[in-house]
């Protein structure tokens, strides 16, 4: 367990925008995925001590549940969405400081600074001023920060905001190594679905303050349909709607099929069912949903029942 979350509510004068929710945060790599405005941020500065909650509990690793934020933030790193640095100084001289701020002595703050740079990519450009930085350079710097003091857990606020398809895939990879080969736990919290598939292992998928989904992804993914998807040859072979009763069939071009079975029709049955109409199956692999179909299912199965409960 990285997070447990047990009945949180957040609020905002009178604006709520976390909703009693109840939810456990594995090790490993997390996403928390939610559109802009459904309460991620909330979360994760609830957590940091930035923000108290209204009622519920919450506990971080094995911290005692009322551990203070001070005691919280030397076991975590938070990479905040918007961007920020310490005006005047180059990438080594923040780094440090915030290292310093943590607790680290000045020559320990000073070695972890130079390491997590390096890890970072930024190793020739820590002495420049923070100022003069990419967006890409400055996404990364915010990582060094989260970094220096060594976390167990690192709450990455939107890491690749602001960031060119290059400049995505570079951060998405430093993450999934955070988070592999060095064993730190991440929670992402972002509303890009294709960085969560890329990186990690479970999800968590926020709407107005609720949690409308969550567990691994790919117990999220799968479907209780059966669905194929076919590849054949030649790649001009037609085959019909209806090869055989339950079987439906959609033509997508080149020799890619879609099928849909109903009953228990067994997959060797399609491979004769193709070579009776003079093809030959060269791929035939089970539907998948993907996350972007989990997470619009789930926000439309919530706006659903809310709309039935106001009813």
């Amino acid at each position: 367990m990285t997070v447990q979350l047990d009945q949180v509510v957040i609020r905002y004068g009178t604006f709520t925008a976390v909703a009693g929710i109840t939810v456990t945060l594995p090790q490993g790599a997390v996403g928390l995925l939610g559109r802009n405005g459904a309460g991620k941020s909330s979360v994760l500065k609830a957590l940091l001590g930035l923000v108290k909650p209204t009622s519920g509990r919450m506990r971080i690793l094995d911290l005692p549940e009322h551990a203070s934020p001070s005691e919280v933030r030397s076991r975590v790193g938070y990479m905040p969405e918007r961007d920020c640095h310490l005006p005047g100084m180059t990438g080594f001289e923040m780094v440090s400081v915030l290292g310093r701020l943590s607790g680290l002595p000045e020559r320990d703050a000073y070695r972890r600074a130079h390491e997590v740079l390096y890890l970072c990519g930024l190793e020739e450009q820590r002495y420049r001023p923070v100022s003069g930085y990419s967006a890409g350079m400055r996404q990364k710097v915010k990582l060094a920060s989260a970094l220096v003091h060594d976390p167990q857990v690192l709450f990455l606020d939107e890491p690749t905001n602001g960031l060119d398809p290059d400049g995505r895939t570079e951060m998405l990879a430093m993450v999934k190594q955070l988070a592999g080969k060095l064993g730190k736990s991440v929670v992402l919290s972002t509303h890009i679905l294709q960085d969560v598939e890329m990186v990690c292992d479970s999800a968590v998928v926020m709407e107005k303050g609720a949690v409308v989904a969550e567990g691994r992804i790919v117990d999220l993914c799968k479907t209780s349909e059966r669905r194929f998807h076919l590849q054949v040859e030649p790649a001009g072979l037609t085959l019909p709607e209806r090869m055989a009763d339950g079987i439906r069939i959609a033509p997508l071009g080149a020799g890619r099929f879609d099928i849909e079975v109903d009953g228990d029709l067994l997959p060797h049955e399609i491979f004769a069912l193709v070579q009776a109409n003079g093809g030959t199956v060269r791929e035939l692999l089970p539907h998948r949903r993907s996350l972007e179909e989990v997470f619009l299912g789930a926000v439309q199965d919530h706006a659903q029942k809310a709309g039935e409960a106001h009813w």
